[in-house]
């Protein structure tokens, strides 16, 4: 067992990391008084919505404990879920609020150079990238140490599930509302540039990024890596019972592996002669990914002296950053669709919208095809074994930090740029325009890596109930109505949770939309630069909606499991997860493909042709608004409502067996 603490050793040296680049950061100068000032505003905001979101979190999360404590009659699930919760919710906040410190600097560094700039903003989304993946492997690893049980560690991961999906949820809606908001009734209405100090929604926005992007996606791969460790232990101790303890620990020696190679990266990802800014990140993502690959063959040979496992465990790594190159494909600033969508939007709204759901219909294809390959490859290439799955399965994840890495650069490289324009710094602007267009890039490929992972991940939670409830031994077949019936529930819900998703943030976005017209019109002083907008009340209508509307969809992927395998029994809900799996795996990325080509088709006419305030401009601020909830908010909280339905499917086996 003692290299269950040899893994944590490496989770808390990802911590030391963490305190050295946010200590490097904090050393830089923060620039003017008024980059400083529009700065705090954004970390206030940001602080306030957290406090109060973590809140009801904590709320829903001690009612969901109690039933838990009753049917399992065991206090350590219930604290192994309390503790997953706890370190998801911490290492986003603490990531966020690194972020937040890490903006303004981004704003003055760029005065020295864009590669300055480039450097401090990767840097503090760094520190986010350690600490999902440093916290989760110590909570797993040290919880496996104590318990030598996987099966009472699932709490660890259903904990980390919800508060996930919570805070992605609001986290979306909030951003989401607060941006569409401001473009409307700023961009399109009023004709004024985007973060422009007059416009009362602009802080909110900033916040939204913040919390959404930084926060909210901090919780998601927190839980989408926790949850495969825990897959991996409950599935390794099933298909690989003579491997006795180092069935437990090579999943936790993979992730050990990870967070070296992403150490190595973050300090990789450096200005690298005259490359461009995404450039110089797939320079630090390969020399991450050559290092998780050494590492990998290490780890299988000495825990398992079995090659077939490397071979799995490096097609889901090759899969992981091929997804990657799509999405530059897609979403990159200069990419032939971005080009296309952003020449359909001379013609009007209509046609950009049209052109770019073309391309959002064709965007999963090559991904999803993507994943039936190393599925295929690693249940082949391993003898039939459902472990080669779980290979490739921890394979996706040993990038995981550097993707979180550069998600978390995106809101910081935003924000800086806002807070550019809002204070009116005479900052070199070309470079954080460049640097923002990358971190919407980077921020796609997170959101893309995070459904082809979770799609996996998914298959392996999926692989595991059925092992757990004996799926693998009916004689029900596919023309059996249970199973169609449950292949067909699952099929819907996915749609019924975005429906949810998207319509919470259209309402939430009513309300600013209203209130920014208010202000306009009471105050004209406000758009003639003699008045300030009351910042305020925009962030305060935006959290307090993002916070009532999250709670309904959120719900939907606790209960819907729970009464389709109580009502209609355990294969039945072994059928609604797998059609869950299909959609979700379908639509997510139709969502954030769609979303990131009409938020860069309208940057690439920003940049390349000026053309703001113009009936071109509008129509692509028109598809960028459309796509705003779909990348945003539905699209990234279908990934963890997949994962989440599957866990608490998984949580509740105990009882399936005995109806």
């Amino acid at each position: 067992m003692y290299l269950i603490l040899l893994t944590s050793a490496v989770g808390f040296l990802a911590l030391l990391v963490v305190s050295y680049l946010a200590w490097s950061i904090l050393k830089e100068p923060v620039g003017t008084p008024e980059m400083k000032a529009v700065a705090d505003a954004i970390e206030v905001g940001a602080k306030a919505f957290l406090k109060r979101q973590y809140r009801t979190i904590a709320i829903v999360a001690s009612l969901v404990a109690i039933p838990i404590g009753i049917f399992y009659r065991d206090p350590r699930v219930v604290v192994s879920f309390i503790i997953g919760t706890t370190m998801s919710l911490v290492a986003a906040y603490i990531g966020m609020r690194i972020a937040v410190k890490t903006n303004v600097r981004t704003t003055n560094a760029a005065n020295v150079s864009g590669a300055k700039a480039f450097v401090v903003a990767f840097r503090g989304g760094g520190v986010m990238g350690l600490l999902v993946t440093g916290l989760s492997l110590i909570g797993v690893s040290l919880l496996m140490y104590i318990y030598g049980d996987p099966n009472v560690i699932i709490g660890f991961g259903f904990g980390a599930s919800l508060s996930a999906l919570f805070a992605q949820l609001g986290g979306g809606i909030f951003t989401k509302a607060a941006d569409i908001g401001a473009d409307l009734v700023g961009k399109i209405e009023n004709r004024i540039p985007e973060d422009d100090p007059r416009n009362p929604a602009v802080i909110a926005d900033q916040v939204g990024d913040n919390v959404g992007d930084c926060a909210g996606r901090g919780s998601d791969l927190f839980e989408s890596i926790s949850d495969d460790y825990i897959t991996a232990m409950l599935l390794g101790s099933i298909l690989l019972l003579p491997m006795g303890v180092n069935a437990y620990v090579y999943p936790l020696m993979l992730g050990a592996v990870g967070i070296l190679a992403t150490i190595v990266g973050i300090f990789a990802t450096r200005q690298w002669g005259k490359l461009k800014p995404i450039m110089c990140f797939n320079v630090g993502l390969f020399v991450a990914a050559g290092i998780s690959v050494v590492g990998a063959y290490a780890a299988s040979m000495y825990l398992l002296n079995d090659v077939r496992i490397f071979y799995a465990v490096v097609s889901g790594l090759m899969a992981s950053l091929a997804v990657g190159l799509v999405v530059q494909y897609y979403i990159g600033i200069n990419s032939g669709p971005i080009k296309k969508v952003a020449a359909a939007s001379e013609y009007g709204s209509a046609l950009n919208i049209i052109t770019g759901l073309s391309y959002a219909l064709q965007s999963p294809f090559l991904p999803f095809i993507f994943i039936l390959i190393i599925v295929l490859f690693s249940y082949w290439i391993t003898g039939g074994s459902l472990y080669g799955l779980v290979g490739a399965n921890i394979g996706t994840d040993l990038a995981i930090g550097m993707v979180m890495s550069s998600d978390a650069f995106g809101p910081i490289s935003d924000n800086a740029q806002g807070i550019a324009e809002m204070s009116g710094s005479s900052t070199n602007m070309e470079a954080l325009e460049e640097l923002d267009a990358m971190g919407n890039t980077t921020k796609a490929f997170t959101k893309a890596f995070a459904t082809a992972s979770g799609t996996v991940s998914t298959l392996v939670i999926f692989a595991t109930y059925s092992q757990l409830v004996g799926m693998d031994r009916i004689t029900l077949g596919l023309t059996s109505p249970i199973i169609i019936v449950g292949l067909l529930v699952g099929g819907v819900f996915p749609f019924l949770f975005s429906s949810m998703a998207i319509g919470a943030t259209a309402e939430s976005a009513y309300k600013i939309v209203e209130e920014v017209r208010r202000q306009f019109s009471e105050h004209p002083g406000i758009l003639d630069g003699t008045e300030k907008p009351d910042y305020a009340t925009c962030v305060d209508i935006a959290t307090r909606e993002a916070l009532r509307q999250m709670v309904a969809p959120g719900l939907l992927a606790l209960v819907a499991p729970i009464v389709v395998g109580v009502l209609l029994g355990k294969f039945a809900l072994g059928a609604m997860l797998l059609g869950g799996l299909c959609t979700s795996a379908l639509l997510s990325p139709f969502f954030t493909f769609g979303g990131g080509i009409w938020d860069n088709a309208k940057k690439h006419i920003e940049q390349e042709f000026w053309m703001k305030g113009t009936p071109t401009h509008a129509a692509a601020v028109t598809g960028d608004t459309v796509g705003d909830p779909l990348k945003d908010v539905a699209g990234p909280s279908l990934n963890i409502f997949m994962k989440l339905t599957n866990m608490t499917a998984l949580l509740i086996v105990p009882l399936l067996l005995l109806l």
